[in-house]
């Protein structure tokens, strides 16, 4: 497809998805883009994450244990919890997942965090209202019902209890799409309960929030994700001009979730590996 049209495409579908757009705009107006309903249909399934994606590590990967918890504070939360074998005293990453809520594109993301001596730990938002559905329609549709600032008392309240098991009481987080805009209202509502915080293309909070901010912050932003630039570049500067300590990138010409390998059409293999070594290093850095 033409650049362009599938720029527009996925403009479309981002506000099909995180804006509210009805299904019956959506889908006229994608097919008015890919020429027919068709090829639209073909699309949307390029562009949205497919559940049958093979996973980067293996569920199975024995270089790892993997189980799932359920916190005692905050109660009810349930977990995807991973584990490297061979070490002991680990530093915890909370893995905060997009608007579809916790499923295996996460899961396999939590399994390369464990990979690389951390214990990653994903829990499920959704887990107050039965779960993450594994209806990506009716996740979306929970997800836009939940109490954004109650989750992120919630999620803090997790900090503290996962500081209790971690190396030298470290705990950081790393989210994605919604995720990613989690991760800067946990670093603005968890004080220095949060010792590092990797936002991947997420929505951000008022700048006014900034000063709020404890623990250093890595930022990574898609070049042609207009939608997140519109807040996330007021919120880099507030929190520089609060003396807060951030770091952004920039991937020019990569589309919105460009590190989820599951869309054919937005995964760009370069920048995602690019963007993952520098979180691992983060991490390493400030979870030590």
């Amino acid at each position: 497809m033409n650049p362009d049209k599938l720029r527009q495409a996925i403009d479309l579908y981002d506000r099909f998805t995180h804006d509210g757009m009805g299904r019956r705009d959506f889908f006229a107006q994608l097919t008015l883009i890919a020429g027919s309903a068709a090829a639209a249909t073909s699309l949307i399934g390029a562009i949205s994450a497919s559940p049958a994606a093979a996973a980067i590590v293996p569920p199975d990967d024995k270089r790892l244990t993997t189980r799932s918890m359920t916190f005692d504070r905050p109660a009810g939360y349930k977990a995807y919890v991973a584990e490297p074998r061979t070490r002991s005293l680990k530093a915890s990453v909370l893995v905060i997942h997009e608007n579809r809520g916790l499923n295996d594109h996460i899961r396999d993301v939590a399994r390369r965090v464990a990979l690389e001596g951390f214990r990653a730990v994903a829990p499920d938002f959704l887990s107050p209202s039965g779960g993450t559905s594994a209806n990506e329609d009716a996740a979306r549709e929970a997800i836009g019902k939940l109490d954004l600032a109650k989750s992120t008392t919630e999620a803090a309240a997790m900090l503290e209890e996962l500081s209790k098991s971690s190396r030298g009481g470290k705990v950081g987080a790393v989210g994605f799409c919604w995720g990613g805009a989690f991760v800067n209202r946990l670093a603005v509502a968890a004080g220095d309960k949060l010792d590092a915080g990797v936002s991947y293309y997420g929505p951000a909070p008022d700048p006014s929030e900034a000063v709020k901010v404890q623990a250093p912050l890595m930022i990574h932003l898609a070049g042609l994700d207009d939608r997140v630039a519109q807040t996330a570049f007021p919120w880099i500067t507030a929190l520089r001009e609060a003396s807060k300590s951030v770091t952004y990138f920039n991937y020019d010409g990569t589309n919105h979730a460009f590190n989820n390998d599951t869309s054919a059409e937005r995964y760009n293999r370069a920048a995602a590996n690019l963007a993952w070594q520098r979180t691992l290093c983060f991490l390493r850095r400030h979870l030590a």
